[in-house]
C-alpha cells in the first residue's frame, strides 16, 4: 500500500500520531500541574535567563562554553559507545 505524504511527514498514521500526542500532552500537563508550572512560567524563565546572560556580558559566554565542554565530556563518549554497540556488520 502506498504511503501518503502526510503519513510520511508525521512518521505514522494521523490517528496514531494524534493518540500519541494526546497521551504525551496528558503526562506533561500532569507533571506541570504537580509542580504548579504554566507555559508562561517557562517563557518567563527563558526570558530571564537570556536577560541574565545579557547582563552578565562576556563572562557568561565563558561559562556557557565551559558548560558545553563539561557536558560534551559525557555526551560525546556515550554517543561513540552507543554507535559502536549498534554498529551492524
Amino acid at each position: 500500500m502506498p504511503v501518503s505524504a502526510l503519513t510520511r511527514f508525521l512518521g505514522d498514521s494521523p490517528l496514531r500520531v494524534i493518540i500519541k500526542l494526546v497521551i504525551v500532552s496528558l503526562i506533561v500537563g500532569f507533571v506541570m500541574s504537580a509542580f504548579h508550572w504554566s507555559p508562561w512560567d517557562i517563557f518567563y524563565a527563558l526570558r530571564d535567563t537570556v536577560l541574565h546572560l545579557w547582563n552578565m556580558g562576556f563572562d557568561a559566554l565563558g561559562r556557557f562554553a565551559s558548560y558545553i565542554l563539561l557536558g560534551a565530556a559525557i555526551v560525546i563518549p556515550a554517543f561513540v559507545i552507543l554507535r559502536l554497540l549498534s554498529y551492524r556488520r
